[in-house]
């Protein structure tokens, strides 16, 4: 069982009501089981909402309380993307997931790349926070540009 972030597989559950989706990964999904998962809105936002990243640091510091997931209008989500990446975290368990592919560089799914919290583009070394959450649970995280 593998976890794949929805916006990959086509859902329209980007923060501009868009999706991501990608060749290679609707390949994997056709070729195991898995599971689509949306830490944003499993952690309760709303669909469109304004984008988000992460300020002070990378997800493993907001799971550490150092660290905050701000939208562009400067509004503090770190709790709902606790809460998200919680729910992701169980529904990994539940379906015993030991293998997630996610989205490159998002505030939630980003694994070793994310934004700096600027919203200027600008890219730092580190995981969203649902990555870290599952890295830390001894999951392994790929993004859907590390596929071959």
């Amino acid at each position: 069982m593998i976890l794949i972030s929805a916006c990959l597989a086509g859902v329209h559950c980007r923060y501009n009501l868009g999706d991501n989706c990608s060749e290679k990964v609707v390949e994997v999904i056709g070729g195991q089981p898995s599971v689509l998962v949306c830490p944003e809105q499993l952690g309760g936002l709303s669909t469109p909402r304004h984008p988000a990243e992460i300020l002070g640091g990378h997800g493993e510091d907001v799971l550490n309380g150092k660290a905050k997931v701000i939208n562009s209008k400067g509004e503090d989500l770190t709790e709902p993307f606790i809460r998200g990446a919680e729910e992701v975290l169980e529904i990994a368990r539940l379906y015993g997931a030991k293998k997630a592919i996610l989205k490159s560089r998002s505030p939630s799914c980003g694994c070793c790349k994310i934004y700096d919290g600027s919203f200027s583009g600008k890219i730092i070394h580190g995981d969203g926070v649902t990555t870290a959450l599952l890295k830390r649970n001894g999951i392994e995280v790929i993004t859907e540009e590390e596929l071959t």
